[in-house]
């Protein structure tokens, strides 16, 4: 990824870009003005937390997240990898990421490029790359269809996988998947 990509993303903006599964809408996700102007480009309801990649476990810790050694084990059969976790996250100041709701879905991708730009930029907010309610796009042509010039860039990857990220909760130690 371009060092102009990295500052686009350090500085705020907002991006399309092959995540480890479907293209995704990223900007980073300690901005609050960041993640506010997401949901307004994909017209997402606003009370729908986004998913937030993170580079490591310890990504975690930024949202006040301590997780104990049963739970690190768990992550460790999910991750990295397509599963979304979904975890307490009661910041107060996070509000804006967990829209009240006072959880989040982390994702730590398998995807080593992606990796390399969460490590210099922070975690990333990154919902599907479509507006509320349409498919996700499945290539840059449909993501400039769908966004046109309301993104600051876009990045083609190779093919993506087509499928959204499983999604998991962890509640008392158990796993209960709640999409497949």
């Amino acid at each position: 990824m371009s060092n102009s990509i990295i500052e686009i993303l350090k500085n705020g903006g907002v991006g399309v870009l092959l995540t480890d599964t479907l293209y995704g809408l990223v900007g980073p996700a300690l901005n609050k003005k960041t993640v506010n102007r997401i949901y307004k480009i994909k017209g997402r309801n606003d009370k729908k937390p986004l998913i937030v990649l993170i580079s490591s476990t310890e990504d975690l810790k930024i949202f006040g997240i301590i997780i104990d050694d049963k739970i690190k084990k768990q992550l460790k059969n999910f991750w990295p990898g397509p599963v979304s976790v979904i975890l307490p996250c009661q910041i107060k100041k996070l509000e804006y990421l967990h829209r009240g709701i006072e959880t989040l879905a982390f994702r730590l991708p398998n995807k080593r490029s992606l990796l390399e730009v969460i490590k210099k930029t922070g975690p990333l907010a990154a919902p599907s790359a479509n507006p509320e309610g349409l498919p996700p796009a499945q290539n840059i042509k449909e993501a400039k269809l769908y966004f046109g010039d309301k993104v600051d860039f876009y990045i083609k990857g190779s093919q993506p996988k087509n499928k959204p990220s499983i999604l998991i909760k962890i509640d008392k130690g158990r796993v209960i998947v709640l999409r497949k």
